[in-house]
C-alpha cells in the first residue's frame, strides 16, 4: 500500500459539475482529491480486505441472532423498548439487506482492524462507486496509469445484482433522504441508478414530505403508496421518531430494514469482541458501563467480563478510543494513551449516548493524512472500496475522498 502523486485530470472539476457531484469542495476545503491515490497488490486487496470484510459481515449476522436473544444487551444498545419486536420480527422474517461499509484501519501489511460498522445510512457510495471508477479509466487512458492497473470496485454491478435478486421486474421503490443535503442526495441518486438498471421503478422524494394515510400507509410527495422504501435516515433516530409508531402497520418494507439497527451501533464491537475474542481483524472492546460493573464485582457476569477485560487490560492501557453508541462522523470520540487525552472531536452533539471502550490502533500516517479504508459490502459480500483521509487521528467531517487503483 502506497500513496502516489499522480497529475489531476484536467477538466475532473467541469466533468464533477456537468454529473451533479457538487461537493467535491466542502467547508472550503477539497473533498474529492486526485493530487495523489493509494496504490494496492492484488494480495492486499483480496487477502487483506475484501475476504476479511466479508468474512466479518457472516460474524455480524451472527451477532444480530446472539443480540436479539439476549435482553439486556438491547439495552446496553440504548435500542427503544417499545420498538424491539420490529426489529425482531425484520430479523425473523428475513428483510432483506442492501448495503453497508466497514470502515478499516490498514497498514498494507495487515491484518486490517474493524473500527466501526456503518451498517444502516453509510454515505460517500457515488464517489465509491461511480467518480473514482471515472478517474481510473480516465486516467488509464491518458497514460497516468500503467495499462493493467485495475481498481476494486464492482460496486455498481454488485447492486444491480442485489436489487434483481431481492424484487421481481418492475417492482417499484421510493428513496429518501433529508431534503437540501447534496452528499445524501448523491448516495440515494446511486441507489436509484443501481435500482432502475435493475429494471424497478425508482421513486425519490424527500423525507420531510412523506405522509401518512388514513390507514396507516406511508406516501410520497404525488400521495403514491410506498410499499418499498430506501431511507437515508438512521433507524437510532427514526426510533425515536413519532412516525416509528406507524412503522409495524404501514406494510412498508424498509431499506436498510429494521435489525440493521442492531449493526449500525458502535455496541457492535463489544459484542463482537465477546463472540470472537482474539479474532485478527476486531480490536478489543467493552462497555464502558460494564468495565466499571466488572471492576466493581457488579452483577452476574462481572466475571467473566472482568476475564476478557484483564487479557486486554495492557493494550488498552497503552491506547483507547471512548465512542459514544451512537456517532457521526467522529463526533463524542475521544482517544486516551498511557492514561492522557491525546485526541477529543470538536464536535461533541452525542456525548449523552453510552459508551463503549475499543483498544486504539493508530491509522498509518502519509504525507500528514491517515486513511481510513471503507469496505463495502452489497448483500453479504465486499464488493469495493473507497478511502478517506484526515489530518486528524479522529476521521471527522473534513475529511478527503481520495481515489485508489490496483497496481499492474
Amino acid at each position: 500500500m502506497k500513496k502516489i502523486t499522480l497529475p489531476e485530470r484536467p477538466n475532473w472539476r467541469d466533468h464533477a459539475r456537468e454529473v451533479g457531484f457538487s461537493f467535491a469542495d466542502m467547508h472550503g476545503e477539497p473533498y474529492w482529491d486526485e493530487s495523489s491515490a493509494y496504490a494496492f497488490t492484488l494480495d492486499q486487496i483480496e487477502t487483506d480486505i475484501e475476504d476479511p470484510a466479508t468474512e466479518l459481515h457472516a460474524m455480524c449476522r451472527e451477532a444480530v441472532a446472539h443480540i436479539l436473544a439476549n435482553e439486556p444487551l438491547m439495552e446496553k444498545l440504548a435500542i427503544p423498548e417499545a420498538h424491539r419486536d420490529l426489529i425482531a420480527t425484520s430479523w425473523r422474517r428475513g428483510d432483506p439487506e442492501i448495503y453497508g461499509r466497514f470502515d478499516l484501519v490498514y497498514d498494507g501489511k495487515g491484518p486490517a482492524k474493524l473500527l466501526e460498522y456503518n451498517a444502516d445510512t453509510p454515505t460517500s457510495l457515488y464517489e465509491s462507486a461511480a467518480f473514482q471508477w471515472q478517474w481510473l479509466e480516465d486516467q488509464l487512458a491518458a497514460g497516468v496509469l500503467e495499462p493493467g492497473s485495475d481498481q476494486f470496485n464492482g460496486l455498481h454491478e454488485a447492486l444491480v445484482e442485489r436489487f434483481k435478486a431481492v424484487f421481481e421486474p418492475e417492482s417499484e421503490l421510493h428513496f429518501t433522504a433529508i431534503g437540501g443535503n447534496p452528499e445524501d442526495y448523491a448516495t440515494v441518486e446511486a441507489m436509484g441508478w443501481a435500482a432502475r438498471e435493475a429494471g424497478l421503478g425508482a421513486h425519490y422524494c424527500d423525507l420531510e414530505k412523506i405522509a401518512i394515510s388514513k390507514d396507516g400507509q406511508f406516501l410520497d410527495d404525488e400521495d403514491r403508496v410506498i410499499g418499498v422504501l430506501f431511507k437515508l435516515y438512521p433507524w437510532e433516530d427514526l426510533l425515536r421518531d413519532e412516525y416509528a409508531n406507524h412503522i409495524a402497520g404501514s406494510r412498508c418494507l424498509f431499506l436498510e430494514p429494521a435489525w440493521k439497527a442492531l449493526l449500525s451501533n458502535k455496541g457492535l464491537l463489544p459484542v463482537l469482541w465477546s463472540m470472537f475474542e482474539g479474532h485478527p481483524n476486531l480490536l478489543p472492546a467493552f462497555f464502558e458501563a460494564d468495565i466499571n460493573d466488572a471492576l466493581a464485582g457488579r452483577g452476574p457476569a462481572a466475571p467473566d467480563i472482568a476475564e476478557s477485560f484483564g487479557r486486554a487490560a495492557d493494550q488498552l492501557a497503552k491506547g483507547h478510543v471512548c465512542k459514544p453508541v451512537f456517532s457521526r462522523e467522529g463526533a463524542s470520540v475521544s482517544i486516551i494513551k498511557n492514561g492522557e487525552l491525546v485526541e477529543e472531536a470538536q464536535n461533541n452533539a452525542y456525548a449523552e449516548h453510552p459508551r463503549i471502550v475499543q483498544a486504539y490502533t493508530p491509522l498509518p500516517q502519509f504525507e500528514g493524512f491517515r486513511p481510513v479504508i471503507g469496505a463495502w459490502i452489497i448483500g453479504e459480500t465486499c464488493a469495493g472500496i473507497g478511502i478517506r483521509e484526515d489530518r486528524s487521528r479522529i476521521t471527522q467531517d473534513l475529511s478527503r475522498f481520495k481515489p485508489h487503483f490496483i497496481s499492474a
